[in-house]
């Protein structure tokens, strides 16, 4: 019995883990507060899903999931804005302003040279009765030039015609693209995998009860055989004693058993987004034959079928644009610019009246060419490369991951398959045992201790073969993700 009660430890520990490292099983204790429970049922749903469906439906409503496809459509607003810079950019502008002091500006008296100049052709004298010379300096004049009020409004055009950076920047689109529909596909497929695996393992958890529950049946009648054998007197009131014992142990770790698989089911509900208070009912079953269906027959993979290793490929192209996006800005860049407006001045703020204004126009052609800036470029372009690099090695790192990934669940499954052959091979000589002993028990030929030691062997027995076709089933579900197959 301690032999059961030790392995029973082992399972709940195993599921534990499992929750904690899908993050879950710190909500658990919300998922049971029974007043959240009362409140939900009001909004009860039943779901009847299989593997498949429960993965469709994880999908659509798992918040990482989610997330996964809203940054996609981030990447497709981003390439629109990349295209944007493509794109001429129009503005209209319209403006009045009010000068409370027009500006003064000093300049070289013009006027009075003009005028000496005149007086000295026409002959004129001065009071003293002798002609007009020039002054050898006028000084300066004190001038404002302009109005109170002026007002323009106009419309101005800016076209980039060719810049190195914005052309591989709409050449990158698609690899932007491509980049994060691979990183969704890998959150996608970790979200599989832990579906797969809550999901089987609450599938064979079902096989575990009825275990249980074959068990309880044969204490039950255990139980009641003692009792009757005891009343006529050819046993010990020990053995009784024993029975019940027995028999409430199995009552009790079958109540147990079904907390655990039902936290199991809040948990498999927290992974697809299902609101707890839903019924769901799994529809899928696990067989050997299931598990062992042709997993090593179709065992061929290709390291693009991982989606893992496609996004490391995305990124490396990525990268790739990176290095002639550098490269393209030591290249002049041209653009062209146009402006129209008109403007007007007045003494009084009266521009909806009629009155002059006065057009403004022009067309400007730029090209700027780099010439020289602290070799800062030719930095910008070697780092590019050097991350290009990495990303390369990563890949063919990747590889040998993968190949190790591959063997290696290869084993572990070829492994699983073979311990859960074994241990149904252990069931059954434990349930021969058992019928037989219980046989000599019946006769007189066996005593209770002997048919107690024959039921806990059929009892671990069978929870080693539950333990090894749960470890088969993730055995499998990891060789198929190994290969980009799941």
């Amino acid at each position: 019995m301690n032999n059961v009660k030790t392995k029973y430890r082992m399972m709940r520990v195993r599921i534990k883990v499992w929750l904690i490292s899908l993050g879950l099983l710190p909500a658990f204790a919300l998922a049971q507060n029974p007043a959240a429970q009362s409140e939900n049922l009001k909004n009860l749903t039943k779901h009847e899903f299989s593997v498949q469906q429960a993965v469709d439906y994880a999908l659509k409503n798992n918040a990482t999931a989610k997330n996964a496809l809203i940054d996609i459509k981030l990447q497709e607003e981003t390439n629109k804005q990349i295209t944007a810079n493509a794109y001429p950019r129009l503005n209209g502008s319209l403006g009045t302003t009010y000068n409370a002091s027009i500006a003064t500006q000093v300049i070289p008296n013009f006027i009075s040279p003009a005028t000496y100049g005149v007086l000295i052709a026409e002959g004129v004298k001065d009071g003293n009765g002798n002609p007009i010379q020039m002054p050898g300096d006028f000084g300066s004049i004190a001038a404002q030039f302009g109005t109170k009020y002026s007002a323009n409004a106009g419309v101005s055009l800016n076209q980039l015609l060719f810049d190195g950076q914005v052309f591989v920047g709409l050449q990158a689109r698609d690899a932007s693209m491509n980049l994060v529909r691979r990183s969704a596909d890998v959150t996608f497929e970790n979200i599989k995998a832990n579906i797969h695996k809550v999901y089987y393992q609450l599938v064979v958890s079902k096989n575990q009860v009825e275990i249980l529950d074959a068990n309880i049946a044969l204490a039950e009648k255990n139980n009641k055989d003692t009792k009757v054998i005891y009343e006529n007197g050819f046993t010990d009131k020990l053995d009784v004693d024993n029975t019940t014992v027995t028999l409430a142990n199995l009552k009790t770790e079958k109540q147990k058993l079904l907390n655990m698989i039902s936290n199991g089911y809040y948990a498999l509900k927290l992974l697809m987004g299902m609101p707890i208070a839903d019924e769901l009912v799994l529809t899928d079953k696990v067989t050997e034959d299931q598990i062992k269906d042709g997993v090593l027959e179709a065992a061929a993979y290709k390291y693009e079928d991982r989606k893992d290793f496609q996004q490391a490929q995305a990124s490396k192209s990525l990268l790739e644009y990176n290095v002639r996006r550098y490269k393209l800005s030591q290249i002049p860049t041209v653009s062209l610019s146009a402006l129209y407006a008109k403007n007007a001045q007045r003494e009084k703020w009266n521009f909806l009246n009629k009155g002059d204004w006065f057009t403004i126009s022009n067309i400007d052609l730029s090209i700027t060419v780099p010439i020289f800036n602290g070799f800062y470029t030719k930095s910008k372009i070697q780092e590019a490369k050097l991350q290009v690099q990495k990303v390369s090695n990563l890949v063919e790192t990747m590889k040998l991951v993968i190949d190790n990934d591959v063997e290696a669940a290869k084993n572990n499954y070829r492994s699983a398959v073979a311990t859960m052959n074994s241990q149904k091979q252990n069931v059954e000589l434990a349930e021969k045992n058992y019928q037989q002993t219980k046989k000599k028990y019946e006769s007189g030929l066996s005593s209770q201790l002997a048919i107690e030691f024959a039921q806990t062997s059929l009892k671990t027995a069978q929870t080693n073969y539950i333990t090894a076709m749960y470890d088969a089933v993730i055995a499998k579900v990891d060789f198929l993700k190994a290969t980009g197959k799941l």
